[in-house]
């Protein structure tokens, strides 16, 4: 047998292989697991449905991290998503449904499980950062178990004294002083005043956990 046939032969078997083998619908990366929330990154392949049979017993916030679009059906009702990279959107338990990313490239999403029930009525603070800090924290949803913050200062900008009362998971949408983007972090009550001490923007969001 000569040298091209054995390359033919090669790449034949590569690709035999591949199709016995092909890529995982989803991949899952733990990112935090608190008594509150399991928090993971959930990257979907182009073009391949994900088929979640027994649905999902969760109530969930989902942070797209990439600019893309997806469908999910649940039946014989199919809706299409589009989304880019820091949107926010609730997703409630649900029964069985198939997903598939229909961009061209994988996506990621960042997807915050809640554990447990919420309490009849979560504390506020006179201090609360909506209140007293509007011009660098705005809700971008709430519902009973969390309320979502979306947080921007601009470089060198400082913040007025506000209080932290319910425990959250942060996500860094960019780099900046101590983080970096796509840091999820958890973070509790606590009283303080933020600087952005860059040069450029920061952004992140704040999903509070009632």
């Amino acid at each position: 047998m000569n040298r091209s046939s054995t390359e033919v032969l090669a790449i034949l078997a590569v690709s035999a292989v591949s199709a016995q083998n092909p890529p995982a619908p989803a991949a899952i990366t733990p990112r935090l697991d608190t008594p509150q929330a399991r928090v993971i990154v959930a990257t979907l392949q182009p073009r391949t449905p994900s088929i979640a049979a027994n649905g999902h017993a969760t109530n969930r916030v989902l942070i797209y991290l990439d600019d893309g679009a997806m469908t999910r059906k649940e039946g014989d009702q199919s809706t299409r998503i589009e989304f880019h990279r820091g949107d926010v959107r609730w997703r409630p338990a649900s029964g069985p449904y198939v997903a598939e990313n229909v961009s061209d490239r994988p996506i990621r999403i960042l997807e915050i499980d809640l554990k447990g029930q919420p309490p009849r009525a979560a504390p506020v603070s006179k201090f609360d950062p909506v209140s007293v800090d509007a011009a660098h924290y705005h809700v971008v949803l709430e519902n009973e178990w969390v309320r979502v913050l979306r947080v921007h200062y601009e470089a060198h900008q400082k913040g007025q004294m506000h209080e932290h009362i319910l425990n959250r998971i942060v996500f860094y949408l960019n780099d900046q002083p101590g983080a970096k983007a796509d840091d999820v972090r958890v973070a509790g009550a606590g009283t303080h005043a933020e600087e952005n001490a860059s040069d450029q923007a920061a952004d992140r969001i704040a999903v509070e956990l009632k």
